[in-house]
């Protein structure tokens, strides 16, 4: 066996179709560039930056891709349905799914609007499990898949002095989902694995790192 191995084809997805939620920024962006780079063609899944996402689909289709942006609210069903529509109708299948999309909306537990708490489960929990209830019948039905879940460490921990018990909740929420998901699909040859970030600079962390940076080296 050579001492050198060829790493680049452990990971070549040329061909393979991937849908990214919250696909134009941040961590998603990345995803939806990594995928990209190595071959697949992207869905990517956005609520507002429709135009911020359409460019970065074409700067992946310099080469030839066929990437596109999707605008669509993961917590609405009739988006999420027009969503799956969209993707069969241009492709015909859908290999990779990464649920990124989510948000936080901090507060103290005492007075937390109980409008802020679900329009949070809405988008971080509901939409994770409606995109994959929509793209998971598609890959039942071709018996393959994988779908990654973007979880956080804070569905393990309790990120202290952060007030944002909804975000913490929706995130544990999204591991066990991941879990059952895992477990049922398994039979149909479809993998479902989440990751647990910690912080990472982001839009969306981006004034919680400025704000605490003792806290986050720590």
């Amino acid at each position: 066996m050579s001492a050198k191995r060829d790493y680049t084809r452990l990971f070549d997805l040329t061909g393979r179709k991937a849908i990214v939620t919250g696909g134009s920024r941040g961590i998603g962006r990345a995803l939806t560039e990594a995928l990209a780079a190595h071959g697949a063609d992207v869905a990517i899944v956005v609520r507002s930056s429709i135009d911020l996402a359409r460019s970065l689909a074409d700067e992946l289709n310099v080469e030839g891709g066929d990437s596109f942006a999707i605008q669509a609210d993961v917590s609405v069903p009739a988006d999420v349905e027009r969503l799956a529509a969209e993707v069969a109708a241009r492709w015909g299948r859908a290999d990779i799914l990464v649920n990124n999309a989510g948000i936080v909306l901090p507060g103290n537990a005492e007075d937390y609007p109980l409008e802020q708490w679900r329009q949070t489960l809405n988008v971080n929990l509901d939409g994770v499990f409606l995109v994959s209830q929509a793209i998971g019948k598609m890959m039942i039905a071709q018996k393959s898949g994988s779908i990654i879940n973007i979880g956080s460490m804070s569905g393990r921990i309790v990120n202290w002095p952060f007030r944002h018990a909804a975000y913490n909740v929706s995130k544990a929420a999204v591991h066990m989902l991941t879990k059952c998901l895992a477990t049922e699909w398994a039979e149909h040859n479809i993998r479902v694995n989440a990751l647990a970030p910690g912080y990472i600079m982001t839009e969306l962390t981006e004034e919680v790192l400025r704000e605490h940076p003792d806290v986050v080296a720590n």
